[in-house]
């Protein structure tokens, strides 16, 4: 990128086809979904009274994301923030614009639990890289823009095997440059790990790293070396350190 930190110029991103899921993860995709949505429908619907009743808005927030290709679909998660405010700039675990039951829900992950009618429909699947907005994605480094060819998932590898903070320092503002020069080309190299081979058995590997992530279990994290490799960290770091980015549509809230 160019080494004017001033301006980051915004550019399309252009679609495609894209890269579909092979028929085995597809038929994975519905069968998760599906059995996800059914067993967990009385849990979803208290998730979402509660979020109603702890503060003023939509239960469910709804965001265009990029899909598959770069093409436009609307994800769905239970709403973390509170409503009307907005901002790019966030630090870990504190975040003043959570409210207190976003604070669990983000912790445990049922925030994304939504997506699972997004990965019903064929818009993301069960595995994969983490849809990004397009407020963000016009700023990706033409290096990691391969990254829209692949359908979203709803988890990933980097989504339980990096952390932000792995290439920020101590207390360092996950600012706009940070997250396009830093963060995204770091993240893009760890789900590549998978995407090179995205197996039935590294699918399943996956879901089980998630499962385990969630429970509170230490999943030894991927970084990123100096020469662009992807190597196991010497030592684990803890869990749940992650910051999770807040870029929004403008006076709402994720």
């Amino acid at each position: 990128m160019s080494e004017d930190h001033t301006e980051l110029a915004a550019r399309p991103v252009d679609p495609s086809d894209g890269v579909a899921p092979s028929r085995a993860r597809r038929t994975l995709d519905v069968a998760g979904a599906l059995t996800g949505l059914v067993l967990l429908s009385v849990p979803l619907a208290l998730v979402y009274l509660l979020v109603r009743l702890s503060s003023k808005g939509p239960g469910v927030f709804r965001q265009t994301r990029v899909g598959q290709g770069g093409r436009p679909f609307t994800m769905y998660k239970f709403r973390t923030m509170r409503q009307g405010v907005g901002g790019l700039t966030v630090t870990a675990n504190c975040d003043p614009r959570l409210t207190r039951i976003g604070k669990l829900l983000r912790q445990w992950s049922l925030d994304e639990l939504p997506q699972l009618v997004n990965v019903l429909r064929g818009q993301m699947t069960l595995v994969g890289p983490r849809p990004e907005t397009y407020d963000l994605a016009v700023h990706y480094d033409a290096d990691s823009r391969w990254i829209f060819d692949h359908r979203p998932g709803l988890t990933g590898v980097s989504e339980v095997r990096f952390r932000d903070f792995d290439v920020l320092g101590p207390g360092e503002e996950v600012d706009l440059v940070n997250y396009i020069e830093r963060i995204v080309p770091a993240r893009v190299a760890v789900d590549a790990v998978y995407l090179r081979d995205p197996s039935m058995r590294q699918t399943l590997r996956a879901l089980w790293d998630t499962v385990k992530h969630i429970l509170g279990f230490t999943i030894p994290p991927l970084q990123v070396a100096s020469d662009g490799t992807v190597e196991a960290a010497p030592e684990p770091a803890p869990v749940h350190e992650a910051a999770r980015t807040a870029a929004e549509e403008p006076g709402s809230a994720a």
